[in-house]
């Protein structure tokens, strides 16, 4: 590393700190989503393989969740995999069927986070599905973030799975199908999804500077802020996640008011 690029880093980590230092934690989201795009990309910029881009993207997951357990947020959804990344070429999806599952593990292993699965298990292959239910099992009584991994995920298929989940489950109480009907609302809907009981995302960062959803939880972040950064994940560093901390608490949050 050359003297300017000490000097760079330099101030960028001085600037962090001043932005730490008025972060209000009062106004931290306490739920955040993360679409972390930008992978290949930053592996192809880089000369690299997009497996290796993959692997940096995966490491960056701990630093990302360090970050957030130091100012008070509470639930963290990390997309790994979408319902369409199944379509890539085999060369480049079993390999990072694997960084994933190694990332869940990982997690699970740390104990400081509480591992939930969000997404369909029956897109995944039999061992990450034991993989998933095992970590989901060590850190049921983790008392530090939750940590949503979205594997095999995709928005339309969630509100599927939850519209049927909830004709299955008044099939199974012997509820008639217009006494349903006349019963279904908005909450009912809400505690069919992967997410539950938890609460809906303030916050939504997508990194590399697509300004797009993709399908990414589509019911719970109807009133979610969003926030769009042109850095790819690998590189996205702590001064970015406090930049769109400090974006989020600057807003004001109307709810359609």
């Amino acid at each position: 590393m050359n003297l300017r690029d000490k000097l760079r880093g330099l101030l960028v980590r001085l600037y962090a700190r001043r932005v730490e230092g008025h972060l209000d934690h009062a106004q931290v989201p306490k739920h955040i989503g993360v679409i972390m795009d930008g992978n290949r990309r930053w592996a192809k910029a880089s000369g690299s393989t997009t497996v290796h881009g993959h692997r940096a993207g995966a490491e960056k997951i701990e630093e990302f969740l360090g970050w957030c357990s130091e100012t008070d947020v509470e639930v963290v959804t990390l997309w790994l995999l979408s319902t369409d990344n199944f379509d890539r070429p085999r060369d480049e999806l079993v390999p990072l069927l694997g960084i994933i599952e190694d990332v869940v593990r990982t997690l699970a292993a740390d104990g400081r986070w509480r591992v939930h699965h969000v997404g369909t298990l029956d897109l995944l292959p039999a061992g990450m599905q034991r993989t998933l239910k095992e970590a989901e099992e060590a850190t049921a009584d983790t008392a530090g973030i939750v940590v949503n991994v979205a594997i095999g995920y995709g928005g339309r298929q969630e509100i599927a799975d939850a519209v049927r989940s909830m004709l299955l489950d008044a099939q199974d109480k012997g509820v008639p199908l217009a006494e349903l009907a006349d019963s279904v609302d908005v909450d009912m809907i809400g505690r069919h999804l992967y997410t539950g009981a938890q609460p809906d995302p303030d916050l939504v960062i997508r990194t590399s500077g697509e300004q797009r959803l993709s399908g990414f939880m589509l019911w719970q972040t109807a009133h979610s802020e969003y926030y769009f950064c042109e850095v790819f994940w690998p590189a996205f560093r702590k001064v970015d996640f406090l930049r769109a901390l400090r974006d989020y608490a600057a807003r004001h949050r109307r709810y359609g008011g």
